[in-house]
């Protein structure tokens, strides 16, 4: 057995959907297996594309997409590997490791295995005035890593319950990282404009000492009667069923958003979601985020019926932080998108002219006046600009830098 109750071969797992427990299961054999047990009238969906009225029993060779988006990776994934550091860590046993806890609303147990004891909470006002060091970081994850590792992407980040009557973590706390200095600071300044833009974004505070961003987690909704609904979760590499989780991988980064804007008329939202999926298209380029990936974009939903398009996340300027395209190489200025404009073999991933991104949105997205768009953005970007200087978390180093690449993007404004 691992340390943590683990067996060495996991080829079971129970799993939840929302408020229905044991909705389903999860084999693994020579292929994945997942079976809905005994399917109801208000039975969800384990996934938008594995309805349980066109089957119960569903197999891939590699493990489904819906399920894989929320495997850890990046520093979670290195500490889990540094807790068992002699085992084999499969799917499953990550998987098993999540929990109840990825965004979304999947949860996985070990079958018969009893629930888990939550730590205690921890206020959002608390985590805004801990002081943060490394040695802190590693406190906060060693008491809340027992409740589930249900948080993707490469940036130190850990999940943290806020609310006693929440059964599940409420709070995404993202740390500093000495690879990218002001990352924090720098992602609170994106969602600030990005708020004042009119763009829907989680709710977020920085710490009081500028290196915490602490989060609402977008995915779940706490109704006036205090009841939290879990609401589904599909980013878009996982509805292409693309497996990204592999660092090596640049299959995040393949594509286009006009393909992006085509899968989200497939799911038949409405036309309001092609809007806003312009705006955080426009928004992404004009404070130059070039991580803007296929899994920095999803749907929520209750229901095949009832689909909307996820606020934007994990948004920052990302020309700040230099790169090298092989070890001790020289520096790199990142000055591309993380995915092209248009499709196309002979189109670039090259920032968009204005022409061109008024040209994506009217004719791509269907809004009828894309130019007042950008406008509001670079308003909301000089604003957030002028509060940052009286914010002390802000530095000022770091404000200049934004300065200085929001100046360019904000040009496309006109």
């Amino acid at each position: 057995m691992l340390g943590d109750g683990l067996p060495e071969r996991l080829r079971a797992l129970d799993v939840s959907i929302g408020h229905h427990a044991d909705a389903g299961q999860l084999l693994k054999t020579s292929v994945y297996e997942f079976r809905y047990r005994s399917p109801t009238p208000d039975q969800p969906a384990v996934a938008l594309l594995m309805p349980p009225g066109a089957q119960l029993t569903w197999q891939d060779g590699d493990l489904f997409a819906p399920m894989d988006q929320n495997l850890p990776e990046g520093d979670l994934f290195m500490r889990i590997r540094r807790l068992f550091p002699k085992r084999p860590m499969t799917p499953m046993h990550l998987l098993a490791l999540v929990g109840r806890n990825g965004i979304g609303r999947l949860g996985y147990r070990l079958p018969e295995a009893p629930e888990l004891i939550p730590p205690p909470p921890m206020s959002k006002g608390a985590l805004l005035k801990t002081r943060y060091s490394p040695e802190v970081f590693d406190e906060l994850v060693a008491a809340y890593l027992s409740t589930g590792a249900g948080i993707a992407g490469m940036q130190p980040k850990i999940m943290v319950p806020e609310r006693p009557t929440v059964p599940i973590p409420s709070l995404i706390v993202k740390a500093a990282s000495p690879a990218y200095p002001g990352l924090c600071a720098n992602e609170f300044m994106c969602l600030s404009a990005a708020r004042r833009a009119g763009i829907e974004v989680p709710g977020f505070e920085l710490s009081d000492d500028g290196q915490m961003l602490v989060l609402d987690r977008f995915d779940l909704a706490i109704h006036p009667d205090g009841h939290t609904e879990r609401l589904g979760f599909e980013d878009i590499a996982a509805l292409a069923g693309l497996r990204v989780r592999d660092v090596l991988s640049d299959r995040k980064y393949q594509g286009s958003y006009q393909r992006v804007a085509e899968l989200l008329r497939q799911l038949q939202l409405h036309s309001d979601n092609l809007h806003r999926f312009f705006r955080q298209v426009a928004f992404s380029v004009m404070v130059r985020n070039g991580d803007a990936h296929l899994k920095n974009f999803g749907v929520l939903y209750r229901s095949a019926q009832d689909i909307w398009l996820a606020p934007m996340f994990d948004v920052v300027t990302t020309t700040l932080y230099p790169y090298s395209r092989y070890p001790g190489g020289p520096a790199l200025e990142d000055r591309t998108l993380a995915l092209k404009l248009f499709a196309g073999r002979h189109q670039t991933r090259t920032y968009p002219t204005r022409v061109e991104l008024l040209d994506f949105g009217r004719r791509i997205c269907g809004v009828s006046q894309p130019s007042r768009v950008l406008d509001i953005i670079a308003q909301a970007m000089q604003e957030t600009l002028r509060q940052a200087h009286g914010d002390e978390r802000i530095p000022p180093a770091l404000l200049g830098k934004m300065k200085a690449a929001w100046d360019d993007g904000r040009a496309l404004a006109g």
